[in-house]
């Protein structure tokens, strides 16, 4: 289970690699890249984790849109 810690450390963590990325101009060492991603996404919130902050927080947060999507059917009916 991902303690809220480790869900802030992977969101945080992320932003500074992708600006690392973003940022280099050196050759990028793919093997490297996909380990580092996999470590970040092993604590990334999902979709519900983000649809709780957004019902809890809204003027922080949105609504991640397959929630979003999930909600439409629910609200019409057709899911």
């Amino acid at each position: 289970m991902t303690k809220p810690e480790e869900r802030t450390r992977a969101v945080t963590e992320t932003r500074l690699f992708l600006e690392t990325l973003h940022g280099s101009q050196d050759e990028i060492m793919w093997g490297l890249v996909r380990s580092v991603a996999l470590q970040l996404l092993r604590h990334y919130p999902l979709d519900l984790d983000l649809a709780a902050s957004a019902e809890a927080l809204p003027e922080i947060w949105a609504t991640p849109p397959s929630e979003q999507a999930h909600c439409l059917c629910r609200c019409t009916g057709d899911g």
